[in-house]
């Protein structure tokens, strides 16, 4: 039996794709917030900041729910639950890459983008993962905040302030999780049942939670015209946005006039790609106009 690198378990604890997300939306947030190229401190040393923080807030998450992991399909194959790495080595992994994000941030960015990173870390791995995910259905609804947090971040870095072009971004992310999630909610009710986490399709059932997620999902609609409305973004990020909220639109309506069990997985793997696409579409209005 081959046994997998030792660097491939440590890369596995950060969750490599949700960091991948979530620095693309810092790196948009940053270059967003410069008429031109912003500069290369901000841009560099500000992203790889953002993207140890998010890297240890996973890994202290999968420290935090080992045992909750144990209990999922989903999670029990990560590195702490199967043994191939223990808590201490987690933790020291978790502990360098928070100290290298803050020094990096502090010294080489600004103290605002640090404490702000710092904020989004503990309310991650702290208030999310061990009050909020195991005391209210709206868990996702209150700790969407630290995910939401990044593009700000990245903004700040440039601009060593909170503005509220930064905000919109933030508030897009931030009603975008909970569809995003609840969707991935309920394809794995009974494995969040079995493990005791109270998620909206545990504590209410599908229906409800389908309800929500349309609601959700009208609400993301009007939340992303904010961008061009407000003269943020132009005619090329309103019209990619258009057809991204249609088809989410779409795709929430059948969720909650249907019973195809295969849409909240195709609803969970579209709200990813179509995060990634608007953020894209604003960078690349940006640029287009300048």
């Amino acid at each position: 039996m081959i046994s997998t690198p030792i660097w491939r378990l440590y890369l596995e604890l950060t969750k490599p794709k949700v960091v991948l997300l979530i620095v693309f939306t810092s790196i948009v947030g940053t270059l967003l917030a410069s008429p031109g190229l912003p500069k290369i401190s901000a841009l560099l040393w500000g992203n790889l900041g953002v993207a140890f923080a998010a890297a240890a807030a996973a890994a202290l998450n999968q420290i935090i729910d080992k045992k909750l992991d144990e209990k999922m399909s989903r999670t029990r194959g990560r590195p702490l639950p199967t043994g191939t790495l223990n808590i201490n080595q987690a933790l020291i992994f978790a502990g360098i890459l928070s100290m290298l994000s803050m020094l990096i941030l502090w010294n080489l960015v600004n103290p605002l983008t640090a404490i702000l990173t710092f904020a989004s870390l503990i309310g991650y791995a702290v208030i999310y993962t061990v009050w909020l995910k195991r005391l209210t259905s709206q868990n996702i609804v209150i700790g969407g905040a630290a995910g939401a947090a990044p593009p700000v971040l990245g903004w700040a870095a440039v601009t060593n302030s909170i503005e509220p072009n930064a905000l919109i971004l933030f508030l897009i992310i931030f009603i975008w999780t909970p569809p995003h999630f609840w969707a991935l909610a309920i394809a794995r009710k009974d494995e969040y049942a079995q493990a005791g986490i109270p998620m909206l399709p545990v504590t209410h059932g599908i229906p409800y939670t389908k309800l929500q997620i349309l609601l959700y999902t009208v609400l993301l609609v009007l939340i992303t015209m904010m961008p061009y409305l407000t003269g943020m973004s132009g005619l090329l990020y309103l019209i990619v946005v258009l057809s991204l909220n249609a088809r989410f639109l779409y795709y929430a309506l059948a969720l909650k006039l249907t019973e195809q069990k295969e849409l909240p997985m195709r609803i969970f793997r579209y709200s990813i790609n179509y995060l990634t696409c608007l953020f894209a579409a604003l960078l690349a209005d940006h640029y287009i106009l300048m």
